[in-house]
């Protein structure tokens, strides 16, 4: 493991500190780890260097809406390849939460994300990408994939 230091001003240590009781970091160093972490995805995303992700994509709509309900299912079904598993909530006599969870291509996760999202009547839309390795490995002789995050 290596060793860093690093210094800050007395502000900026002192949101630090509040960041950690606030999250409940039992150190700096992990506050830090988990901050270097998430800014090196989002570097590898931005920059369209993580060409593959699992991602959680979750929306909120009324399921009242002309057709909404059926041309969500729509949009999944031509993705099927993309969708992991799909988490449904009914929220009161109108609203729906779902989650989807998501695999694949990043930019074809992206799309999809895109395409419900643009969808009318679909509220409160958040994609959450995390970038990932592939690899398919062998035991007990059958084959499976093993999905490894970047960082």
């Amino acid at each position: 493991m290596e060793r860093i230091t690093i210094s800050l001003d007395d502000e900026l240590g002192r949101q630090l500190a509040e960041l950690i009781d606030r999250k409940g970091y039992r150190n700096r160093s992990e506050a830090f780890r988990d901050l270097l972490r998430r800014q090196l995805e989002q570097d590898r995303l931005d920059s369209d260097q993580a060409p593959a992700c699992i991602a959680c994509l979750s929306y909120v709509y009324n399921h009242h809406r002309r057709e909404l309900s059926g041309r969500l299912t729509e949009v999944q079904h031509r993705h099927h390849d993309l969708s992991l598993s799909t988490l449904h909530v009914h929220l009161d006599h109108d609203d729906c939460m779902e989650a989807v969870i998501l695999q694949g291509a990043t930019r074809e996760v992206r799309a999809f994300a895109d395409a419900i999202m643009a969808e009318p009547g679909v509220r409160h839309g958040q994609l959450h990408l995390v970038p990932i390795d592939l690899e398919t490995s062998s035991h007990g002789g059958h084959a499976h994939l093993h999905r490894h995050p970047i960082t």
